[in-house]
């Protein structure tokens, strides 16, 4: 036992109790932590009750990471210090070196503002380092001149931006790791219960699902069984009794009906184990009417908070995932493929596509969510009101020190889209938006800003390119590469992710989708995408909101 042990044995018998009884702790899932080997816990931190209370409740000595500002408070440094904590510089490598490039090269703010959306490729944040500018009372022709360079910068870096971070993600990042995906990705599929590559699916003939019809022979191992406990024969296997003829009637089968000689049943479950394990030890027959089973597939909203967090393999036990195969799991706002393994979590806001008799998908959706059925109407109240409420937020101004700090318009409508989508996914009754009305705003609507913005400055642009010529086109792809090469190494050799996962990660963080597509093709595999989902939204709220930063730091 180490130091931080004891004290951490001291901690528990002196703060436990507190937390038990005035914080009315509650812990639940803490046997799901390992005793032995690495184990990164990831805790929404509300309030300074959090550490004891999260220290409390794990099984095993944490050791904190907390921002170096916490370090240096008299009395609390010394304090977290003994339980083991670890110190961070609280900041983002892509915005310092986006801020240091600017400085060393000695841009103004316009080409500061674009170099910085360009080299990392969100176009969003020059709304906010608009509207930062405009509020900084400069001359009007000063003003002008920095909004005129901002597209300028953005243009010439923003080309490197997005092929350069792919180039350097999936094909430079393996080297530099001494990665090799795809038996990274096999290994990590072997450890969380996955099986060959699923081939299939729209568009060929071979399908991994299969309904087949099968006699209950005299004297056979499922004569006297109830339909469960002839399901449970084969093991490990997801195998369903569906129907059942008995003389001349057909019924739908139940768990409890019990099995007899005679019966003729169908079966639903992998192509693979009907063939090679009911098809060498059953006698098929054919029955049309029997087989006909009305079937459907249904997109559902994971909302229910009893399963988020929760695995396949621990929700496939559920009686209400009885007669039901997940085709799909899709994730995020990017509609990312996440890979069907029995250790994949399912959290909340995930859509599942989910496949069965129409009363088994009834039952699977009142366990998960909602059904999220395809509609071409927009619910257009609920995302002129977050508009409104977030412009009108973005319009307040605070002054700290006598220097005006505000959201701006685009900044409060930003804010206001995060906490809507965060509605949407936990009561999903409202804010239904297409996925191709999404698109169109996202898409569209983004590029029309842009365009504008670069009509305006036409003029001037290219002057502004003979001026910075190559200098700004490298100064930018410095920006790109060297944030990206300190991101992959900090995310390998600091937080020790698995290396299936690391250049997903990266890539999330950089909002680039096509660097994901890239290392998915590299892998071979879709296992990259599970670190690209997370890191996604933190990275593509933070590199937004930062646009109007840069501008106050660099003014």
């Amino acid at each position: 036992m180490n130091s931080v042990d004891a004290v951490w044995g001291v901690g528990r018998l002196t703060i436990a109790p507190l937390c038990y009884t005035l914080a009315r702790l509650r812990v639940y899932g803490a046997d799901r932590i390992p005793r032995h080997g690495g184990c990164v816990l990831a805790v929404n931190h509300f309030s300074w009750l959090d550490p004891p209370c999260v220290g409390t409740a794990c099984p095993r000595t944490i050791y904190y990471m907390a921002k170096i500002e916490a370090h240096r408070v008299p009395g609390l440094g010394q304090l977290i210090r003994g339980f083991g904590t670890f110190s961070v510089v609280h900041g983002a490598l892509k915005q310092i070196a986006c801020v240091v490039v600017a400085k060393l090269a000695g841009y103004d703010l316009g080409y500061a503002a674009g170099l910085y959306s360009g080299s990392q490729t969100i176009s969003a944040s020059m709304g906010l380092a608009t509207d930062a500018i405009n509020r900084l009372g400069l001359a009007a022709d000063q003003t002008k001149a920095y909004l005129d360079n901002m597209p300028v910068a953005y243009a010439v870096t923003y080309m490197f931006g997005t092929m350069g971070s792919a180039i350097v993600i999936a094909v430079i990042g393996p080297k530099l790791l001494g990665i090799d995906l795809v038996a990274a990705c096999k290994d990590y599929e072997e450890k969380h219960g996955g099986g060959k590559k699923q081939l299939g699916g729209p568009g060929t003939a071979w399908t991994r699902w299969a309904l087949r019809a099968y006699k209950v022979q005299p004297g056979g191992k499922a004569v006297g069984l109830r339909v469960a406990e002839a399901e449970s024969l084969v093991p490990d296997a997801r195998l369903f009794i569906l129907r059942i003829r008995r003389g001349g009637e057909i019924m739908d089968a139940t768990a409890d009906i019990v099995l007899k000689e005679g019966d003729v049943v169908a079966v639903a479950g992998e192509r693979e184990v009907l063939v090679n394990i009911l098809g060498a030890a059953a006698v098929e027959v054919e029955d049309r009417e029997l087989l006909a089973v009305p079937v459907e597939g249904v997109d559902v909203l994971v909302t229910n908070k009893e399963v988020d967090g929760k695995t396949l393999e621990e929700l496939a036990t559920r009686p209400a995932a009885r007669g039901v195969f997940l085709r799909k799991i899709t994730r995020g706002a990017t509609a990312t493929d996440i890979p069907i393994l029995p250790g994949t979590e399912v959290n909340r806001g995930d859509l599942l596509t989910l496949v069965g008799r129409t009363e088994d998908i009834a039952a699977a959706t009142k366990m998960l969510g909602v059904a999220d059925r395809p509609t071409d109407v927009t619910d257009m109240a609920f995302v002129g009101a977050a508009i409104v409420v977030g412009a009108l937020i973005g319009a307040l101004v605070f002054k700290v020190a006598g220097a005006p700090l505000t959201l701006s318009t685009a900044g409060g409508a930003l804010i206001a889209g995060i906490i809507g989508g965060w509605l949407r996914s936990v009561r999903p009754s409202f804010g239904r938006i297409p996925t191709p009305t999404v698109w169109f705003m996202n898409s569209v609507g983004l590029n029309i800003f842009i365009a504008i913005v670069g009509i305006s400055a036409g003029p001037g642009f290219v002057n502004g390119l003979k001026t910075q010529g190559i200098g700004l086109f490298l100064w930018g792809a410095l920006a790109t590469t060297v944030p990206l090469v300190l991101g992959m190494f900090v995310a390998k050799y600091v937080f020790r992710f698995h290396d299936a996962l690391t250049l997903g990660i990266v890539s999330g963080s950089r909002t680039t989708t096509a660097s994901l597509g890239l290392v998915c093709d590299q892998a071979k595999s879709q296992i990259p995408a599970l670190g690209y989902t997370v890191t996604y939204a933190v990275g593509n709220t933070l590199l937004t909101i930062w646009g109007m930063i840069i501008i106050m730091l660099l003014s």
